[in-house]
C-alpha cells in the first residue's frame, strides 16, 4: 500500500524546483505546513548548516559602478529556515523564498535543492 501525503502548492514556478520526496510534520514547512511564501525568490549556495533547522545561504550579485564604468561583485549571507523534509547540506545550491518572520534573523525558507554538493 502506498502512503499518500498532502503537499501544499507553494505558488512558486522555478526551473528545477520539485516538491520534496520526504514528508514532515513541521508547521513551518512550506510544502507540508502552514507557512506562506511571498515576495522574493532567490538562489544561492549553503555556506553553513550547523544551526538546528536553519542554514546560511550566500548569494553573489553584480552592481554597476558609474564612477569606474564597470561592474563589481558583491555577496550577501541570508539566514533561511531548513525544513526536515528538504534537509539542505553545506555546498548545495538551493532556492529560498521570502516568508513572514520565523525568528529574529530568519524570514526566508528553503524551498528545494537544485543541485547537491558534488553534482554540476
Amino acid at each position: 500500500m502506498t502512503s499518500i501525503h498532502k503537499i501544499n502548492n507553494v505558488g512558486v514556478k522555478y526551473q528545477g524546483l520539485n516538491p520534496p520526496q520526504n514528508t514532515c510534520n513541521d508547521p513551518t514547512c512550506p510544502w507540508h505546513g502552514h507557512i506562506k511564501v511571498r515576495g522574493l525568490i532567490l538562489e544561492g549556495v549553503v555556506i553553513k548548516s550547523k544551526m538546528d533547522k536553519a542554514v546560511v545561504v550566500e548569494r553573489e550579485y553584480t552592481v554597476y559602478s558609474r564612477k569606474y564604468m564597470r561592474y563589481e561583485r558583491r555577496r550577501s549571507r541570508i539566514h533561511a529556515y531548513n525544513p526536515p523534509c528538504i534537509d539542505a547540506k553545506e555546498g548545495d545550491v538551493v532556492v529560498i523564498g521570502e516568508t513572514r518572520p520565523i525568528s529574529k534573523s530568519i524570514s526566508k525558507v528553503v524551498l528545494g535543492v537544485i543541485s547537491k554538493r558534488g553534482e554540476g
